[in-house]
């Protein structure tokens, strides 16, 4: 067990109306259903180009953002946030959606490449480092390379959404691990979640 827990959980996707409940916002849906769990309110910080909530859990205090500058340029507020609050980069949780993992699925890894993710790229590119952790949300594939775009883009059937749905809550259960630096306790109970 480290006492090098988490303190930041970012949540990737795209704002506004159009893009709300779009796959390619399961990120954002995490961090919304953290804050509606544990009473933490998101408010717009434009020095943080972004979204962002406090919430205290097993008497630990974790930030929520959700960056507003699109994801392609995700890094601008996982950046900016990290310097104002000292945050270390293994103290941060990025959330995304993945295409390689089944819907109702999720992998907690530690470091890694961006695997195509625009998003994750910027992240890597604006920190400088790729030794942060990472959530990733299954989301299933269209099954072919082209139809991506459009299906990233697209809303979740509703037995899709359902089974994301449980992916969160699930994931919520295992806040106070990661919180606290219980990494592999947390991976245990994610990883083998149906």
């Amino acid at each position: 067990m480290s006492d090098n827990g988490i303190r930041l959980i970012v949540g990737l996707g795209n704002p506004g109306p159009d893009h709300e409940g779009t796959r390619h916002n399961a990120g954002f849906w995490l961090v919304d259903h953290l804050a509606a769990q544990h009473r933490g309110q998101f408010r717009l910080e434009s020095k943080f180009h972004g979204m962002l909530a406090r919430i205290t859990v097993v008497g630990k205090d974790v930030r929520l953002l959700k960056p507003m500058t699109y994801m392609n340029h995700s890094g601008r507020a996982v950046a900016a946030l990290t310097r104002y609050f000292d945050v270390s980069v293994a103290q941060i949780l990025v959330v995304y959606d993945e295409l390689d993992l089944p819907v109702g699925r999720a992998k907690l890894k530690l470091g890694g490449g961006h695997a195509g993710h625009n998003g994750m790229r910027d992240i890597i590119a604006a920190l400088g480092r790729e030794d942060f952790w990472r959530l990733r949300v299954g989301i299933g594939h269209p099954g072919h390379k082209a139809g991506v775009v459009n299906y990233v883009l697209s809303r979740p059937s509703k037995n899709d959404l359902n089974s994301i749905m449980s992916v969160l809550d699930n994931a919520d259960s295992c806040l106070p691990d990661l919180l606290v630096g219980n990494y592999q306790r947390a991976m245990n109970r994610l990883h083998t979640f149906l």
